[in-house]
């Protein structure tokens, strides 16, 4: 295959439960494999991963490399892929059969995009139950106003692994990936490709992204420190290292500022989560959260909130955070509807589905 119209990407660790359904869902795409070239870079599993994926061989290519993290197995992959453009996808996840020619195409008919992105089916791996999102505004744009920025802070979720593909030869501009982003290396990636050719968003939803109990990225409460520690010291790379691409790339500060105000405040909330700080800490965090999630709420809503906001000044920043833990295991917040429910600020669809597991 000299030259293979897309290149999939699959990264991986320790995926021996997920990962043969990952690469079944990419050799029985609709589009034609002779055009495809699977590479698989396995980031260290000392699981039975690497068992499972050589079972593939020949028509997947096996990576081995030391455990680095998601920005090294990106910086090893990208550069040995020979595809026109790019699609990535987590060892853990998995894709509609119809995901790459509906990507390729929208590459065809929208040839300023340098980035696809579309909806998902976020499942539980445990129920089998989920949500299908969609973004509500798809279509083309870019980083180069402050609008643009703002849909790429709503949209990022569209944007990531497993459901993003680029041009190859705007991933030259990309490399190299600073490896500290040992997650949130997709964010970096997406940011700085579409700073350089734009993105396209689809509303189909066409990955399958699997929420389990070793997901790196996303995990619940404040209880796992090890992942909530290794989040926050990616998140601080992301938020130093983005603006040094973006600016050159020609995205005005304003704009910058836009992407990575959420980065920050979430950095900031771990930070308070881990290692404590002052009550007027958490605070603030809180309430500029609140101001970036939600474009429209009511004067009811507004204050309870501000009565909820109002107990971080009553505590240390971690039992706050374990009381809000304990109130959102026990789903308490279905009473807060009594108020109205608040806008939020991304228009995204959540329609829940039931039992796709995979």
């Amino acid at each position: 295959m000299p030259h293979p119209k897309v290149t999939v990407l699959i990264d991986t660790y320790n995926h021996e439960r997920f990962v043969e359904r990952a690469i079944t869902s990419v050799i029985e795409q609709d589009f034609p494999l002779s055009e495809v070239e699977i590479l698989v870079v396995d980031d260290g599993s000392t699981d039975a991963t690497p068992a499972i994926v050589k079972r593939f061989a020949p028509q997947v290519t096996y990576l081995r490399k030391e455990n680095g993290g998601q920005a090294s197995a990106f910086n090893l992959g990208i550069p040995q892929a020979r595809g026109e453009i790019i699609a990535f996808l987590d060892g853990d996840d998995w894709w509609e059969r119809n995901k790459l020619s509906e990507v390729v195409e929208a590459f065809e008919k929208n040839p300023q995009a340098g980035v696809v992105g579309h909806g998902i089916f976020q499942v539980d791996s445990a129920t089998g139950n989920g949500s299908a999102l969609t973004p509500q505004q798809p279509g083309y744009f870019e980083l180069r106003s402050d609008e643009g920025a703002q849909k790429f802070r709503n949209f990022m979720c569209f944007l990531g692994t497993s459901r993003v593909a680029i041009r190859r030869n705007l991933l030259e501009k990309v490399l190299p990936i600073p490896e500290e982003l040992v997650v949130e290396a997709d964010e970096f990636m997406s940011a700085v490709a579409i700073a350089y050719g734009g993105a396209y968003l689809l509303a189909e939803p066409l990955t399958y992204y699997r929420l389990h109990d070793q997901n790196l990225y996303q995990f619940r409460g404040s209880g796992d420190t090890s992942r909530i520690r290794r989040k926050m010291n990616a998140l601080a790379a992301l938020e130093r290292e983005l603006p040094e691409r973006l600016l050159p790339a020609g995205v005005p500060a304003s704009a910058v500022n836009i992407i990575v105000e959420p980065i920050h405040l979430a950095a900031v909330q771990m930070k308070l989560i881990l290692d404590g700080g002052m009550p007027w800490e958490t605070y603030r965090v809180e309430r500029a959260i609140f101001r970036i999630a939600y474009r429209k709420t009511s004067a009811a809503y507004r204050a309870w909130k501000e009565l909820a906001l109002a107990a971080t000044l009553c505590m240390p920043p971690r039992l706050f955070y374990r009381l809000r833990d304990w109130y959102s295991d026990r789903n308490l917040r279905r009473f807060r509807g009594a108020v109205g429910e608040p806008v939020p600020a991304a228009p995204i669809r959540d329609v829940p589905i039931e039992h796709r597991g995979g």
